[in-house]
């Protein structure tokens, strides 16, 4: 399933949850949103699936927008579980496969054994990792066309971290669309192809791991004392952000890192090095402000 958000907007009154967000996720894709606490990932899921009115802008699938035939084709599993405490596992599988045509509840019985939990426990006696796992087993029998999960995986240990992951990996390989958030951004960047970092509500970055990875590099060099200047360095386009500590410069670059060592070393830098930029440093310049590792350099 195809996904397209144009110009989404939501607003609790002055605040701006979500704002002016646009992005396309293509079928089969698995689709990672990022953002710290409040930056409006939730939220986002929340307009895409009707829980939440939209302020502007619109969300199709497919090319059409949001119908009640489409939840048959669509599953959610929210951060914060929404399962009847007075259940039993098996009893939560039974009504699933009630409520989902596709729903395959051999599949899952077979994953809620495999997260090693007891069919015949009641929701209320399971941690909140054993809940998120239920919610995930139910949700990766249902055959769905698209997958929408917010932190699927808190709450589970590093092996069951690890099996949905894998979970994730073979519903994109059938065809299905995933998109998920995670605070885990090294889980991130094991499975997903694509990403979006939110901040404040709006898009700070968008596009393929591979090709941010590839694309961004830091740039340090070692001045001899901190005086020196850049020679207007600054003024590169393909120059993303230029960070100091005393005598420390750390440049990233978009593009061109070999000419950019080029030049710190002809303005006076030594010990220049390139580092290849993970996921993690990529998110945090994203979302962070010029200053928060170290002083910005100005006017250089």
């Amino acid at each position: 399933m195809n996904i397209t958000i144009s110009h989404l907007r939501k607003r609790y009154g002055a605040f701006a949850a979500v704002d002016d967000l646009s992005v396309t996720i293509p079928t089969g894709t698995i689709f990672g949103l990022l953002g710290p606490n409040g930056a409006g990932k939730t939220t986002t899921f929340k307009c895409m699936l009707g829980l939440a009115a939209a302020s502007g802008g619109t969300v199709t699938y497919d090319g059409s927008p949001l119908a009640p035939s489409l939840f048959e084709r669509i599953v959610y599993v929210p951060e914060r579980d929404v399962l009847y405490d007075w259940m039993r596992v098996s009893e939560v599988v039974e009504m699933n496969r009630r409520g989902f045509s596709r729903f395959k509840a051999e599949r899952a019985k077979e994953l809620i054994a495999t997260f090693g939990i007891d069919s015949r426990k009641r929701m209320r006696s399971l941690s909140k990792g054993m809940k998120t796992a239920i919610a995930v087993a139910n949700a990766f029998a249902r055959e769905a066309d698209l997958l929408i999960l917010d932190e699927p995986t808190s709450g589970l240990d590093p092996v069951n971290q690890r099996h949905v992951l894998n979970l994730m990996v073979n519903e994109a390989a059938r065809g299905a669309t995933v998109l998920f958030s995670s605070h885990q951004i090294g889980q991130v960047e094991r499975a997903a192809e694509r990403i979006a970092v939110l901040d404040h509500g709006r898009l700070a970055l968008e596009g393929s791991v591979d090709d941010l990875k590839a694309d961004r590099k830091i740039v340090e060099a070692i001045f001899p004392n901190e005086t020196y200047s850049l020679n207007g360095l600054t003024g590169d386009p393909r120059i993303g952000r230029v960070d100091r500590s005393g005598r420390i410069v750390r440049v990233v670059v978009l593009d061109g890192a070999t000419d950019i060592a080029h030049r710190l070393e002809a303005a006076g830098g030594t010990g220049v090095r390139v580092i290849d930029l993970n996921l993690e440093d990529i998110f945090l310049y994203a979302v962070s402000p010029a200053s928060a590792n170290a002083d910005v350099v100005e006017g250089l």
